[in-house]
């Protein structure tokens, strides 16, 4: 072990202008807004129209956010990771793409999936190419097109998901805060219960395939929901007592934002009230890979140096995980990020 500890030095997104609001889908579906804010907690969601215009656009556009706000320039980078579903194509990968786009001629890089949990894991495996001291600059990245998989006729999955991205930059931390520790779980055998079964090498695209909306997200949604309350719950209590804190240590859970129950769930669990859950579901729903690091975006002006973060995550496959961090850098000189402007003035945390 070389003792370096990797610590999350900026952040940035890039959410499209186009609002796809719980109205919009009252004239798409039969569905209202009263009975999709009651289960989900969801408003309106960020949706990229241009069909010109995938998830490698959206990476790449948080990825020059955050580098403009860092002060460096892409060649200083040495690793993209970008966790994502919805990659422009099969090959290359989208960290390929991200990679050309920005100029970023020193850089390696992949795509990891892991659907929900992807940005979790792809934080967890850029923290341990920092620890091994083989890479000084790690941009990690959540980014999914999730519209172009949804099926906009089937209103138990269309009310949910959004498009949008957002990244971290990790490097060795000079002091005590960084990532401190993280947990990962996979369990294969619930594989049926959230998926994209057309596509793949098992069912290629074929007329058949389209015709049979296999190309569409699937879910049974009480099932994943009782897995995901009791997953994203437990690893998030587990994380707490491995590292010692109690929930008087904790200054924020970063959730996933997939269900507004699933997160009170997780915050009861780990004895945390409202005011430290960051919340931005009602305004993007659930964007997959971005949805916790579209969180850090959204908080990171209120964030304090040694503040002790717990990230959680629950996704398809399925996959959960946790990460305890203690944040690095004095985020307040940043200010209230520009699009929360006409939300509020300052994002409270139980909004």
């Amino acid at each position: 072990m070389t003792g370096i500890t990797a610590a999350i030095t900026a952040v940035g997104h890039y959410l499209p202008p186009d609002r796809l609001t719980n109205a919009d889908l009252e004239r798409m579906v039969e569905t209202n807004d009263e009975w999709i804010v009651t289960r989900t907690g969801i408003r309106e969601r960020r949706i990229l129209r241009d069909p010109a215009k995938a998830t490698s656009y959206m990476a790449a556009e948080a990825a020059r956010n955050l580098l403009e706000k860092r002060g460096i320039s892409a060649s200083e980078i040495d690793t993209i990771i970008v966790a994502t579903v919805t990659p422009d194509m099969l090959f290359p990968a989208t960290a390929c793409l991200v990679q050309a786009e920005l100029g970023a001629t020193n850089a390696w890089g992949f795509d990891l999936s892991a659907a929900c949990s992807g940005f979790l894991f792809a934080l967890s495996t850029g923290a341990r190419f920092v620890e091994s001291g083989r890479s000084k600059k790690v941009l990690v990245i959540g980014a999914d097109k999730m519209s172009t998989i949804v099926d906009y006729t089937d209103r138990t999955t269309c009310i949910l998901f959004g498009d949008g991205a957002a990244c971290v930059l990790l490097e060795p931390s000079d002091d005590d805060n960084g990532i401190i520790d993280y947990i990962e779980h996979i369990d294969g055998n619930q594989k049926d219960l959230l998926c994209m079964t057309g596509g793949g090498s098992l069912h290629p695209p074929s007329h058949e395939t389209v015709d049979a909306r296999m190309h569409y997200v699937y879910q049974e949604g009480r099932s994943v929901f009782k897995y995901a309350v009791t997953g994203m719950a437990d690893v998030a209590a587990d994380i707490m007592e491995r590292n010692g804190l109690t929930g008087d240590d904790v200054r924020y859970l970063v959730p996933h934002q997939a269900n507004l129950r699933i997160i009170d769930a997780t915050a009861r669990r780990m004895g945390i009230g409202p005011e430290k859950v960051m919340l931005n579901i009602e305004r993007y729903g659930n964007t997959t890979a971005a949805t916790i690091p579209l969180c850090l975006v959204d908080w990171e002006h209120q964030l304090r140096p040694a503040d002790n973060l717990v990230l959680a995550a629950f996704g398809g496959g399925f996959t959960w995980g946790s990460v305890f961090l203690r944040w690095a850098y004095d985020g307040s000189v940043y200010g209230v990020p520009e699009h929360l402007a006409e939300h509020i003035a300052e994002p409270a945390a139980n909004s």
